[in-house]
């Protein structure tokens, strides 16, 4: 019998499941461009860039599931290229921005900024990094909202320091933090909240160096919501 032709429909799907992985990986390039901008002394570049790669992030999950990536591409773990490119957008990056500029200096600054390192490398390494009712296990490594944050507000070094100190120690009390895009709960209002604050950071982040103080403070009702909800969901949860 004559080999059988292959049928194009599963050669595209299979493409088009490769090219969600490549999508997800440039969150890596936009990381190292961050970086090169850093060195530049490009900060607002650098933040710019890590908006690029939070976006990234927040649509490649869908896509992946729309793609079939599991199915069509068995031999590639997608989630440990996400977990990569996390910690380079979210951690790494981030921290740099944070020690380069000098918003915390010195010994104690360095000291600081690796403690933040190591923690949210321990962070991703866990197996309850995420929970099977989609909640992170943790403080997540929203490293790259709170450096945003911090050079927004230039605060004395010391209390960037405490900051970060105090959302280091809460990486490891595992306290579960809602994931926005799968959390069921008040999903509708936290996704539209979510929206209207991010818009408030991207101008945030146009402004920089100088930034609206108004615009500033009035951007923390998100992450304020974000963590009552979180706490009270977790006190449900214990139940």
């Amino acid at each position: 019998m004559a080999d059988q032709p292959i049928s194009p429909r599963p050669l595209w799907r299979r493409a088009a499941a490769w090219a969600v992985h490549a999508y997800t990986a440039t969150g890596a390039v936009a990381a190292f461009a961050g970086v090169l901008a850093v060195f530049h002394g490009r900060y607002r570049d650098a933040f710019l860039l890590m908006i690029a790669a939070t976006l990234i992030d927040a649509t490649d999950g869908v896509l992946a599931r729309a793609a079939n990536v599991k199915a069509l591409t068995p031999n590639f773990d997608g989630a440990r290229l996400d977990d990569i490119v996390d910690y380079l957008t979210f951690v790494f990056l981030p921290m740099l921005v944070v020690y380069q500029s000098g918003l915390v200096a010195g010994r104690p600054g360095l000291v600081t900024v690796s403690l933040v390192l190591l923690a949210s490398a321990y962070g991703f390494a866990r197996t309850d990094a995420k929970t099977d009712d989609h909640f992170f296990t943790g403080f997540p490594s929203y490293w790259n909202i709170v450096a945003l944050y911090l050079y927004a507000a230039q605060l004395p070094s010391m209390v960037n320091a405490a900051i970060l100190l105090a959302l280091f120690a809460m990486v490891f009390v595992r306290i579960g933090y809602i994931y926005p895009t799968r959390t069921p709960v008040l999903q509708g209002p936290t996704m539209a909240l979510g929206l209207v604050w991010a818009i408030m950071m991207m101008v945030i982040t146009w402004q920089l160096p100088v930034v609206s103080r108004p615009l500033l403070i009035g951007s923390l009702f998100f992450p304020v919501y974000y963590t009552v909800l979180s706490f009270v969901l977790q006190a449900r949860r214990a139940r």
